[in-house]
């Protein structure tokens, strides 16, 4: 048995869910925060015999994505006299973060 927690993007997230629901596999949705762009995610919790965890993974890959997003950098403070311009910047968002752990024990209750 295993644990697979998959951190997605928002923006794929009941996608993804409906997805891992049509083959039959089932998850937790925790809704998350990411730490460098302070973005929506979420967080899904997993749990599936040893010889799912491809077929979940795969649902996984086909459902989240990359993609662009432009964010405006953190000014340092400046004094007042202090003129600073920010650019945004690109930065590659989406996809997934995924985790497999073994799990000792699972029940369904």
């Amino acid at each position: 048995m295993k644990l697979v927690i998959a951190v997605v993007q928002g923006e794929d997230a009941q996608r993804t869910v409906d997805a891992l629901s049509d083959v039959g596999i089932s998850s937790t949705r925790v809704s998350s925060t990411g730490g460098f762009l302070q973005q929506g995610n979420v967080t899904l919790l997993i749990g599936v015999d040893d010889g799912k965890v491809p077929e979940t993974l795969q649902v996984i890959r086909e459902n989240c994505r990359e993609r662009s997003r432009y964010m405006n950098p953190m000014m340092p403070v400046a004094e007042p006299a202090d003129f600073l311009t920010a650019f945004p910047v690109e930065v590659q968002v989406g996809g997934a973060t995924v985790f497999v752990v073994p799990v000792d024990s699972f029940e369904k209750i």
